[in-house]
């Protein structure tokens, strides 16, 4: 992996309050000090997604290019490579910027990271992103949406899309409604009804039913992986 531009940073950490949403349903998975060394394991969260994370991942990465030009912005921290291979395609004079609420989650990503990798980490709220309109050229969010409440997606995707440039790409990998014969359909509702209770929104809903009205998508492009059980969706702006 070849890098350019300067040394990753990682902006001053600040109080910042965490979304109740997230301190009591995913504190387990994002917040507590053993959460990081225990699920930070490439092999666990390939068996989370039952064997497709590098599937998902370059689906997602190929929606943005082999040379991935101009601003990208990855919003929330990953679990896994992801960030490692996005940031080793963007193209000389580029950058990522790569946004998380919980501290923990940023200084674990900037470990992950070679010191020379393009790379700009921001504590900040998806919902609130805190940056210029149509600032970014793309945006990547690999399953964040299915974490959130209703109204706090659905602010997401407004933040997300209002960043992007007109003629840029918004790139959502996450859960889907599995198909009608896939044994998951009813062998993992269950656990994700204990476990991640608000992703079942994304088996009864299309995401663009979150979008924001005022949005008008030049573009929407739907792909399903593995029975349907997740999907990737290209929005362009």
């Amino acid at each position: 992996m070849n890098y350019q531009g300067e040394q990753k940073a990682l902006e001053p950490l600040r109080p910042q309050a965490i979304p109740s949403y997230l301190q009591e349903t995913y504190w387990w998975a994002y917040i507590h000090p053993n959460a990081v060394s225990f699920f930070e394991r490439q092999w666990l969260v390939n068996l989370i997604l039952w064997g497709n994370f590098a599937r998902l991942r370059d689906a997602a990465l190929a929606e943005l290019g082999p040379e991935v030009p101009g601003r990208t912005l990855q919003v929330a921290c990953v679990y896994g490579n992801l960030s490692e291979h996005l940031a080793a395609r963007v193209a000389p004079g580029g950058t990522l910027d790569i946004v998380d609420v919980l501290p923990i989650q940023l200084r674990n990503l900037r470990q992950k990271l070679p010191a020379s990798a393009p790379v700009t980490l921001h504590q900040s709220d998806s919902t609130a992103l805190g940056f210029d309109d149509a600032s970014y050229d793309q945006a990547i969010l690999f399953f964040l949406l299915h974490e959130q409440p209703a109204a706090a997606r659905r602010q997401t995707l407004r933040e997300a899309l209002r960043v992007v440039k007109p003629g840029g790409k918004l790139v959502l990998v996450d859960y889907h409604l599995p198909r009608r014969l896939h044994p998951l359909r009813y062998l993992f509702r269950p656990v994700l009804r204990a476990l991640e209770p608000y992703a079942l929104d994304l088996w009864q809903h299309e995401i663009a039913e979150w979008l924001p009205r005022s949005v008008t998508p030049a573009r929407i492009r739907k792909q399903t992986y593995y029975g349907s059980l997740y999907q990737k969706l290209v929005i362009t702006v």
